[in-house]
């Protein structure tokens, strides 16, 4: 079967599930509650940064941007970074319709383009990169070895939406194999993918390599060879109408600090 039928299986799939722009608000763990995007805090820090500071992230990041946002508040005291972690491209749309957020990191790069087009980031930074994986269940049910065993029929594959950026790198790992897959379930994000991995809901799921370490033992993670692998960049950006700029250009300069590539690459992300 062409690649190109394999796009419209993906499409097709009767258990997809619409893509959703509300996602989990994670408050850094030295925060609490916080104040208000943009409101500040009782006094400033020594740096200048106070108030609460809304970063608009990928999934994938969920991990590597919990452990930033609680170092960056411990070098901010008083300062809270609140998370709202979800698809890119629904993120992007968030922001676009005049969703309140300080700073977006987005996976892939064409979620960033359409939000800097218009006009509400500037000069994004690519920071990252991150490869695709094959997550099966611990015990592996169905002898899953390589990408060619995604596309046996009866095999319970899940795999993001086309329109999410695990989506369509995930096609690319497809069109490259020349493997025609028919998912049992199109996922809204990354997390979802792995969720269904993890509940034996599924025999495998394609997700980025970071998702598969950060998983630990709940999963077993297949790699993908180099020559049929697809890879996605990550950029990050201050937005034009951030309520709390100064804390979005500080937390924007932590993340491409030495101290948060470190954290990146612990977490199995690559350097762009």
């Amino acid at each position: 079967m062409s690649t190109t039928r394999a796009g419209l299986l993906l499409r097709r799939s009767s258990l997809a599930v619409p893509a959703v722009v509300a996602v989990t608000l994670v408050a850094g763990c030295g925060g609490g509650a916080g104040t208000l995007a943009g409101s500040g805090a009782a006094g400033s820090t020594p740096s200048g940064v106070s108030g609460t500071v809304t970063v608009f992230a990928a999934a994938s990041l969920t991990e590597s941007f919990g452990t930033l946002g609680r170092q960056f508040e411990a070098a901010h005291p008083g300062v809270t970074v609140r998370f709202n972690f979800a698809a890119s491209s629904a993120l992007a749309e968030s922001i676009e319709q005049g969703a309140p957020a300080d700073v977006f990191a987005s996976a892939g790069t064409q979620n960033m383009d359409p939000v800097v087009q218009a006009g509400d980031a500037s000069a994004p930074t690519t920071f990252v990169k991150n490869v695709m994986e094959i997550a099966v269940p611990p015990d592996n049910p169905a002898a899953v070895t390589a990408v060619a065993d995604l596309g046996k029929p009866g095999l319970k594959l899940a795999v993001c939406q086309q329109q999410v950026p695990c989506g369509g790198t995930a096609q690319k790992v497809f069109d490259t194999a020349d493997v025609t897959v028919e998912p049992a379930t199109l996922a809204p994000d990354v997390k979802a993918v792995l969720t269904a991995v993890q509940l034996g809901e599924v025999d495998a799921g394609v997700v980025y390599k970071t998702d598969v370490r950060a998983a630990g033992t709940k999963v077993r993670g297949i790699e993908i060879p180099a020559d049929q692998n697809a890879s996605t960049s990550y950029p990050i950006a201050t937005l034009s109408k951030a309520p709390n700029a100064a804390a979005a250009t500080a937390f924007v300069d932590y993340v491409l600090s030495p101290d948060g590539a470190k954290v990146l690459a612990e977490a199995g992300f690559a350097s762009p």
